[in-house]
């Protein structure tokens, strides 16, 4: 009975209710984890990161064991070196989008 006052008197305060935000755990890139580097041809990173996290995904400012990805563009630098090392999967820009 509580809880239904209380609602009532939000709906009384013209309080209208949203549906819930997607679920970020589910997506094409759920759970996976990227980390950014050098230019893109022609996203921008913040664009690209967006994409990653819209579709589930997890961005990071530095490689791992943990990471998944490592998106790289022209004049990547020690993160690139760092994920060969670590054995972490590579993939372009075009490679990303396909993922999508």
């Amino acid at each position: 009975d509580k809880n239904i006052s209380v609602i009532n008197e939000l709906l009384n305060a013209q309080v209208k209710p949203q549906p819930p935000e997607k679920n970020k755990d589910k997506g094409k890139l759920s759970g996976k984890i990227f980390v950014l580097t050098g230019t893109l041809p022609n996203l921008k990173r913040s664009q690209a990161e967006k994409m990653i996290l819209e579709n589930g995904g997890k961005t990071s400012s530095s490689v791992s064991k943990n990471t998944d990805y490592v998106l790289a563009g022209d004049d990547a630098g020690s993160k690139l070196d760092k994920a060969k090392k670590l054995g972490v999967k590579i993939i372009n820009e075009k490679e990303f989008l396909e993922m999508l």
